[in-house]
């Protein structure tokens, strides 16, 4: 068992990133229910700055930063994160201790009046914080206004009842969380519109000299999903990429084998590459894997693709 008898959490204070802390707060009471733990809540750089389109903001690391320091500062004893939201290089001192069971990686459509995507009038008004959603979706319907979409998920969705928005795009884990799966109007397929790497996962961080915490949580982990997350941080590390850049992945687990689905789409959608790659569940070959596809996407147009949108940058920040 452990000689801790209390933990601290570190965790962001919207109502999705603290329900998803009380889920590990109550996965870890069930295996220790002596343990006292207690959440305490950060305010990161992302949550000051809602106004502002992710994509403009600088960095990496948005939602995750401050509550990185409050860990290596010892006043956490460890952080719940969002698998999607942590840049794939953590700070020296830290790394990812376990990783829990995701829920279904795929986008979701809410729409008025439940109209789906391929029915929405020309010109429609479509929320969403992504590019990496807007550059596959302009692929598909480029008649459509996207419009950014910031704030919690009931902000979100009551910015579309408002009128603000005709639909909205989010993701699907979320919404099951928080219970607002009866809103759903349209789910996306993950292989056409790829999700986010590591979506629909929560991590957990600690420091990676504090072995008694990591024995405490290293019952939380899910060793397919822990070996999901390997191959698809990898493929991202390798294309450097972030929130200012559409990329997107997308791994399937079948009878020991895992295949991942990989994209880098123009800002504007009109060029997308896709491959997959496949091999055995094992982390030596899930590093492959995601390496491998990477490189692959990078020769068959994806560096084209990285080096136009980092020139786009690079001007937009000279004349901003």
């Amino acid at each position: 068992m452990t000689v801790k008898s209390k933990l601290i959490i570190g965790t962001r204070s919207s109502k999705l990133a603290l329900w998803q802390a009380n889920h590990i707060k109550e996965q870890l009471q069930k295996l220790f229910c002596d343990l006292e733990i207690t959440l305490k809540e950060i305010k990161t750089k992302g949550d000051r700055m809602l106004g502002i389109s992710l994509s403009k903001i600088e960095g990496k690391g948005f939602f995750t930063k401050e509550i990185e320091d409050a860990l290596l500062n010892s006043e956490i004893d460890l952080a719940v994160h969002s698998l999607k939201d942590l840049p794939t290089k953590l700070p020296d001192g830290l790394k990812i201790g376990a990783v829990l069971k995701k829920e279904k990686p795929h986008d979701i459509l809410i729409s008025k009046n439940k109209i789906k995507f391929k029915d929405l009038s020309e010109n429609s008004k479509i929320g969403t914080s992504s590019l990496r959603r807007t550059a596959q979706l302009k692929a598909v319907r480029n008649d459509l206004e996207y419009l950014d979409l910031r704030g919690n998920l009931d902000t979100r969705i009551r910015k579309l009842e408002e009128g603000q928005y005709d639909a909205i795009v989010l993701a699907y884990a979320g919404v099951k969380r928080l219970g607002f799966e009866d809103k759903i109007t349209e789910h996306f397929n993950p292989e056409d519109i790829l999700p986010a790497v590591g979506q629909g996962a929560l991590a957990v961080e600690v420091r990676d000299d504090n072995n008694e915490i990591e024995k405490i949580i290293s019952g939380l982990n899910h060793n397919e999903t822990f070996l999901a997350s390997v191959t698809e941080r990898t493929f991202l590390e390798i294309l450097q990429g972030g929130c200012q850049v559409p990329i997107g992945a997308y791994s399937e687990i079948k009878e020991n084998q895992i295949t991942l689905y990989g994209m880098i789409a123009s800002l504007d959608g009109k060029k997308i590459v896709k491959n997959k790659n496949t091999g055995k569940l094992k982390i030596s070959e899930c590093k492959l894997i995601g390496e491998n596809l990477a490189k692959t996407l990078l020769q068959i147009g994806g560096k084209e693709i990285l080096k136009e949108i980092n020139v786009n940058k690079a001007f937009l920040h000279m004349i901003m």
